[in-house]
């Protein structure tokens, strides 16, 4: 489960190394910029960023009782973090699924990926979609 915060303890770690190099040359107002802005990084790079993750199976049960659809990601993805805060609210109305907390939604991007875990990848309506782009995406959610 660490794999899962890996990209979030880098920033912090790096965040705090720049502080300490900005303090021991005199600048403690670079310093605790810097660390803020890596702490913020970090922040935005781990699992808090995107909204609550289920299972590949709760949401594929889920989507069919409801119709919302599936994105399938995974923490530290640049991409999925994009198409997070694109969807701004509308982000809540999608079951997401880590792939790596859930082996079932690995596989299942990998299935319809060529092999691969390319993330975030959607599915509507029993319909994939990898790395979908994020305004044709919007209108898909705002007009189910």
């Amino acid at each position: 489960m660490l794999r899962r915060w890996n990209t979030a303890i880098l920033m912090a770690v790096c965040g705090v190394l720049l502080a300490a190099a900005q303090v021991a040359r005199g600048s403690v107002g670079d310093g605790v910029t810097g660390l803020l802005a890596f702490l913020a990084l970090a922040l935005l790079m781990s699992p808090w960023a995107l909204p609550r993750s289920v299972s590949a199976a709760q949401a594929h049960a889920a989507s069919l009782r409801d119709g919302r659809p599936i994105v399938y990601w995974r923490p530290g993805c640049r991409y999925c973090l994009q198409l997070r805060i694109h969807l701004g609210h509308d982000a809540r109305r999608l079951h997401w699924v880590d792939i790596w907390r859930d082996p079932a939604g690995a596989a299942t991007v990998r299935a319809v990926a060529d092999g691969n875990e390319t993330v975030p990848t959607v599915v509507i309506a029993g319909q994939a979609f990898v790395n979908p782009d994020r305004k044709w995406l919007r209108e898909q959610i705002r007009a189910s």
